[in-house]
């Protein structure tokens, strides 16, 4: 590992400044490798390390943002969306009573992610930008399409954990866990750069598929820090519940992981729904035949069943992963079950 230059700002203004942001942390350029005199920025720093140990970043200076206060804190504001600040930490965000009285799907993904060690550490933010976790990406001797070579090697080559869905061109899965629920929550980001407007972007929109852009898997510009990550205020009747299947239900990447958010009448009547499948695309996925199955019929056995048959519809497996389709299925059926249960 190359040697370094360290920055730790205690205010965002001060990581702001110009000289500080100059290459968005964890972004690779056209030919898979950012400038050798790139400054990235860290906050748990979990993915960043992984990133130089493999030779996939090496960065001249590094920007800690771990002191920035302003990026702390779980907070309702005054039109009842809930603020969870860049920095709040995995454990945090499990452990909040705010998060699971309202958001229980989120802080269940949230608990449930890497081991109780790493989620003391690692950043909400930071997990929603972290890079894929596909060994051929990881490993150094194959120039896979995201470091800017022209051939996925998952597609002719070991891709039992890859993806089932929108894998045109790259057949990664969206390593971020939480990220499954905050899409079926339907939660924004809020962004900030040195002397431009707040940027607000949907997060189902920020994270990009493989036919929108092959080099990068979010958004984030260059110069930008991701401040917030923001929850609508939910409607009386609002469930939701998140269920994961590991392959040995360790602190590992899950195989498939489900969210789902259902606004509900009394006599369990769906009137909203929202199904997302994680570990199944590029980015997490929304089945929204499962969706639309759901809205106008009484949650049951019956209608979870058919929901989850239609969650499936459009999966293109690969030459080893077509076992995850009936794991997506059950859990799919099993997650809409749980989250129509009273509390």
């Amino acid at each position: 590992m190359k040697s370094f230059a360290w920055t730790s700002p205690s205010t965002l203004a001060q990581a702001l400044e110009p000289r500080s942001v100059t290459v968005a942390a964890g972004m690779l350029s056209g030919d898979g490798r950012p400038p050798a005199t790139a400054t990235v920025l860290k906050a748990g720093g979990i993915d960043l390390l992984g990133l130089m140990k493999d030779g996939l970043l090496t960065p001249a200076r590094i920007v800690n943002l771990r002191m920035v206060a302003e990026l702390g804190g779980i907070a309702q504001r005054p039109d009842g969306t809930l603020a969870i600040g860049a920095n709040v930490t995995l454990a945090q965000l499990a452990e909040s009573g705010r998060v699971r009285a309202s958001y229980r799907a989120l802080a269940d993904a949230a608990g449930r992610s890497a081991s109780p060690q790493l989620r003391q550490v690692a950043t909400i933010g930071g997990n929603l930008l972290q890079r894929p976790r596909c060994w051929y990406f990881r490993s150094p001797h194959h120039h896979c399409p995201r470091k800017g070579g022209g051939t996925c090697f998952a597609f002719a080559g070991e891709n039992q954990h890859h993806a089932l869905f929108a894998h045109r061109g790259c057949a990664i899965v969206h390593p971020s866990t939480p990220a499954t629920a905050l899409v079926a929550f339907g939660a924004r980001l809020e962004l900030v750069r040195a002397g431009g407007t707040p940027r607000v972007v949907p997060l189902e929109s920020f994270l990009l598929l493989p036919e929108r852009d092959l080099h990068r898997e979010n958004d984030l510009r260059d110069g930008e820090i991701l401040t917030t990550v923001v929850l609508p205020p939910l409607d009386a009747g609002v469930r939701s519940a998140h269920l994961r299947l590991g392959e040995t239900e360790s602190f590992d990447w899950p195989l498939a992981d489900v969210a789902v958010v259902l606004e509900l009448d009394a006599d369990r009547t769906c009137r909203r729904a929202s199904v997302v499948l994680g570990a199944a695309a590029p980015v997490p996925y929304r089945a929204r035949g499962a969706e639309s199955a759901l809205v106008g019929a009484r949650v049951s056995d019956e209608s979870a069943r058919l929901a989850a048959r239609a969650a499936i519809i459009g999966a293109t497996p690969l030459s080893r992963n077509a076992y995850k389709v009936p794991i997506f299925e059950t859990l799919v059926r099993r997650t809409i079950l749980q989250a129509a249960r009273p509390t």
